[in-house]
C-alpha cells in the first residue's frame, strides 16, 4: 500500500496540472481578442523653451511645454482577464540627430472596476518634453499617439496602439515668459 505522503504528493501533483491546464484555457480563451480602441487626440497649448540642461556640462537644450486634450472609452477592453491598464501618451518625432525620438509625456494606470471614460480637457503632460539638443523650436511634424499595456490575470503583455492620432508643430521661436 501506498503511504499517505505518497498520496497526497499525487493528489497535488494532479491538482497542479489541472490547474496549468485550466490557466491555459483561460489564457487562449482571451488572446485572439482585438483590445484596440480609439482615441480622440488634441493639442491646446504649444511651446518651446531652450533651458540649461540638469546635466553638469550646462548646455542648452530645448524644452516643450504641451497640453492636450484626451477622449476615449476604454470599457470594452477589460474582460475577466485583466486586472489593469497601463496608459501612456508618447510623442514621436525625427531629428538631424536622430531618425526617432520617443517620449512618454503622460501615463496613468486603470484598475478593473474604475471608471474607464476619459475625457481630458487642457491636461498638463506629466513628464518633461526635453530634446537632446535644439530640435523642437520650429518642428513641423510631431505626433502625439495613445497606448496601453494590459496586465492580464494569465497570458502575455501587449503593447496596444489605440486608433488615432494627433500630429502638431512647435512654434519657430522660443517663450520667454514663464509657463
Amino acid at each position: 500500500m501506498h503511504t499517505v505522503l505518497t498520496r497526497g504528493n499525487a493528489i497535488l501533483a494532479y491538482s497542479l496540472s489541472v490547474l496549468a491546464c485550466l490557466t491555459f484555457a483561460c489564457f487562449l480563451s482571451t488572446v485572439f481578442l482585438d483590445y484596440r480602441t480609439n482615441a480622440k487626440l488634441n493639442s491646446v497649448k504649444v511651446l518651446v523653451k531652450n533651458v540649461a540642461d540638469y546635466s553638469a556640462s550646462r548646455e542648452k537644450h530645448d524644452l516643450g511645454f504641451i497640453t492636450f486634450d484626451l477622449h476615449t472609452d476604454l470599457t470594452s477592453l477589460f474582460n475577466w482577464n485583466v486586472k489593469e491598464l497601463f496608459l501612456y501618451l508618447t510623442a514621436e518625432y525625427q531629428t538631424e540627430n536622430n531618425e526617432l525620438n520617443q517620449v512618454v509625456l503622460w501615463d496613468k494606470i486603470l484598475l478593473r472596476g474604475e471608471n474607464a471614460v476619459l475625457d481630458f480637457k487642457n491636461m498638463n503632460t506629466k513628464y518633461y518634453f526635453w530634446d537632446d539638443g535644439n530640435g523642437l523650436k520650429g518642428h513641423k511634424n510631431v505626433t502625439l499617439t495613445l497606448s496601453w499595456n494590459i496586465i492580464p490575470n494569465a497570458g502575455l503583455l501587449p503593447r496596444i496602439f489605440a486608433i488615432g492620432e494627433h500630429s502638431f508643430k512647435f512654434p519657430d521661436s522660443y517663450t520667454v515668459t514663464p509657463v
